[in-house]
Formats: C-alpha cells, structure tokens, sequence
C-alpha cells in the first residue's frame, strides 16, 4: 500500500497524540521524524539480521541512562515510511503498524531493551 508523505506524516502525528498522557509528559528531549528508508549508517547501527526489515529507529541515550545532562542535542525516533507501507494492505494497518512501531521505539527511548521495546509496542490504548 502506498499513501503520500503528507498523509503518512499526518498519521504519524495522530498517533503520537493517541499516546497516553503519562507516556508523553516523560518523553524529554526527542524528536520524531520520517524518512523513506533508513541509511546505511542506521541500518549499521543495529544489531538486526540483513533480511529483516527495519520499521523504525531509537537513536540517543535511553533516558535512565541519562544523568544530569547539559545542553545536547536531541534524541531521534525515525519511522521508515517505505518499509512500513511496504509490510501493509491497508490504511488501517499502516495506521495500526505506525501505532506499534512508536511504541516500541519510544520504549526505547525510555531505556527498554528489545525484548521489553516489543512488549510495549503491543500495548493498546
């Protein structure tokens, strides 16, 4: 399934905005943002299999690691419009995948390992 940019995006939006009030008053010094797909210095910086598709990217210091911290830039959650579109037959599960594929990076964000960032992404509001 294939949807523009702009709608994507919008999506993306909806989503972060359907989070739970207590998961986005924690959510300190991160942006979200879209690409098309990752770059060879993302994918480089995981640890995933070559045939596994990459939906989206944590990049930063999980913020329980994160102590008495100064000016820096932001920490980045990357969601990779392709891959993701790529995966669904619909908008509902662009939509739905947009949702879980947040969640878990945003667990990521909050200093979950992989194991724990996959079980975040599968709560429902």
């Amino acid at each position: 399934m294939n949807v523009p940019n702009e709608k994507f995006d919008e999506w993306v939006g909806e989503a972060f905005d359907a989070l739970p009030d207590d998961v986005t008053v924690h959510l300190h010094n991160v942006a979200i943002l879209t690409e098309d797909y990752p770059t060879k210095e993302q994918l480089g910086k995981t640890k995933k299999e070559k045939n596994v598709t990459l939906l989206g990217l944590f990049e930063g210091y999980g913020q329980s690691k994160k102590i008495n911290y100064g000016v820096v830039l932001p920490d980045r959650i990357t969601l990779f419009r392709r891959p993701i579109m790529q995966l669904c037959s619909t908008e509902e599960e662009i939509k739905d995948q947009i949702m879980r594929t947040l969640r878990h990076e945003i667990a990521h964000h909050f200093g979950s390992d992989e194991k724990g960032a996959t079980s975040a992404s599968k709560i429902r509001k």
